[in-house]
């Protein structure tokens, strides 16, 4: 607003701060004898309507309600004053948890260097509109501070090589910058890469293509081409361990499947009819071998195998 009305006419701000002096104005701000102005009552009157004009253009709607009772600038703009910057001891509250924010301010661990000098600036123009300054070596100190331990080894070099008293803000800031880039390929460098194994039938040059698309940072793969071939033998070990692993299992529970099995009926003749104690079969062959021990009552096993 200063800048504004200064920039029109600079006996305008006068009139504003100062108010029209001995001019006798009714409640409606006109002059009750006009007429009756030497020239420069005239041309004081004339400068108090212009910069009244220009207030009521100026505010919205509602906030000319509220002073709709005062008649002349000085009264205007001084209720203005009481209704956005408050009296001395709301601005010295204001002020004072200014203070408290900007010595608390700290930069966060995943936060940029931008990002960071953004909200510190934010915080500097509130201090300004309050009147409540700092000098820009006290601002250069309080980056410093503020910055996460990671920077520390920056921050010693700069607070050795750099004089914290005469050095601006704007370079502070760029030296910042140059040391996140920097900061930031070495720490994506360190990060852990991980491997993707081929499957079955899938050739080397298909896993080179898909490692050249996600190429590193560091650079690794293209200074060790033999990294593809140990890979390639590492899935290959997998793959034939699995393979291994898996015949084993389906082997031993196929033979204790077989087992359970094979423990019903006749071991024999394989029938579950009867036992390998009344196999008729097994008794022919012993029969055979041997005639003496043929079985006096040959039907007896016929009928208990039939009962059984």
């Amino acid at each position: 607003m200063y800048s504004y009305i200064m920039g029109l006419d600079e006996e305008l701000w006068d009139v504003l701060k100062e108010g029209v002096g001995d001019l006798s104005l009714d409640e409606e701000g006109a002059a009750i004898d006009r007429k009756k102005h030497t020239a420069t009552q005239k041309k004081l009157y004339k400068k108090h309507h212009k910069i009244r004009d220009i207030l009521v253009v100026a505010l919205p709607h509602m906030e000319y309600l509220k002073m709709s009772d005062k008649y002349t600038t000085k009264a205007m703009f001084a209720s203005l004053c009481a209704n956005y910057e408050s009296n001395n001891y709301v601005r010295e509250a204001k002020a004072s948890m200014l203070v408290h924010q900007y010595e608390l301010f700290r930069m966060k661990d995943d936060e940029s260097i931008e990002a960071m000098y953004s909200r510190f600036q934010t915080l500097v123009s509130r201090h300004q509109i309050l009147k409540k300054s700092y000098v820009a070596s006290d601002h250069v100190n309080k980056i410093l501070r503020s910055l996460p331990a990671r920077w520390r080894p920056k921050v010693t070099v700069i607070d050795e090589d750099k004089d914290l008293n005469t050095l601006s803000i704007e370079d502070l800031i760029s030296s910042l910058k140059v040391h996140e880039i920097g900061l930031n390929e070495h720490e994506s460098a360190r990060k852990p890469k991980t491997i993707a194994l081929t499957s079955k039938g899938k050739s080397t040059k298909a896993l080179k293509a898909n490692e050249s698309e996600e190429e590193s940072p560091s650079g690794e793969f293209d200074e060790d081409p033999g990294v593809f071939e140990k890979m390639d033998m590492l899935s290959d070990k997998l793959q034939y361990m699995a393979r291994k692993n898996k015949k084993f299992l389906s082997r031993n529970s196929g033979y204790k499947g077989s087992r359970k099995e094979n423990q019903k009926g006749c071991f024999n003749c394989k029938k579950l009819v009867h036992f390998i104690a009344d196999c008729l079969n097994l008794q022919k062959e012993k029969s055979k071998e041997n005639p003496r021990n043929q079985p006096s009552n040959p039907t007896s096993s016929e009928d208990r195998s039939s009962r059984v």
